[in-house]
């Protein structure tokens, strides 16, 4: 018996950025307009559905550097000791880390493509993990190029910009210093593999408008066109 070939092929959209940047506003309105077109979508939690020994890491945010728990909100501060840890040790065993998780993203996106999903929807992707990591440095460097080899690249991976500052008044969680060294490694991660479409630090509405029109050719689907048709009634309303 003959087995139809699929017509259309699943497409892979992440979502990257400092904490605080706005990521998961922008992934809920997308994930919306992705149903409104007419397309079937599955989201992946980065955290949630692809890290692995993710009790070694918490144990060690929480027992040996003493990081907080949950989510930081302008109402309740939080100080989480995790990713921004930089000693040797800790670096060390972040490659390790990292190296799983490239393993365990490469294999969740084989098995997306042979479902009937057409578009799988990553908030954070292995380009987050990578941006931890001192690039500066030539030997980070190459395992930033092994690793991003490694994993397919998405056909779209979207960078939301964010001011440092505004972003941890959003969400407040790491040093203000941390935010500023992980913005400028994620800027160090593009001109190192060229991975990622950059977002502006714009107002919430007009993020949503890049998003959109980048991501329209890609997937060969109107996304937009309300939104368009929306500014132009309140243009005429005014």
């Amino acid at each position: 018996m003959r087995v139809e070939q699929r017509s259309k092929q699943t497409k892979f959209v992440s979502f990257s950025g400092i904490d605080g940047a706005g990521k998961s506003t922008q992934i809920q309105r997308f994930c919306a307009r992705i149903e409104r077109a007419g397309l079937s979508y599955s989201m992946v939690s980065f955290w949630d559905d692809v890290a692995r020994f993710k009790g070694l890491r918490e144990g060690a945010s929480h027992r040996i550097f003493k990081g907080d728990r949950g989510v930081g909100s302008p109402a309740a501060p939080i100080t989480r000791r995790d990713k921004n840890v930089r000693s040797w040790w800790m670096t060390m065993l972040r490659l390790c880390i990292y190296l799983a998780d490239a393993i365990s993203t490469r294999s969740l996106m084989a098995k997306a493509r042979r479902s009937n999903v057409d578009v799988v929807i990553f908030d954070r992707f292995i380009y987050d993990e990578l941006a931890n990591l001192r690039l500066n440095n030539a030997a980070m460097r190459t395992y930033a190029r092994v690793i991003a080899r490694f994993v397919p690249e998405p056909q779209i991976s979207f960078l939301l910009d964010a001011d440092p500052v505004e972003a941890r008044a959003r969400k407040p969680e790491y040093p203000l210093e941390f935010l500023h060294f992980s913005r400028k490694s994620y800027f160090a991660l593009i001109v190192l593999i060229g991975c990622m479409t950059i977002i502006p630090a714009l107002p919430m509405d007009e993020v949503e408008k890049e998003i959109l029109n980048h991501a329209e050719t890609e997937l060969d689907v109107t996304l937009a066109q309300d939104t368009i048709v929306r500014d132009q009634q309140l243009v005429i309303w005014s």
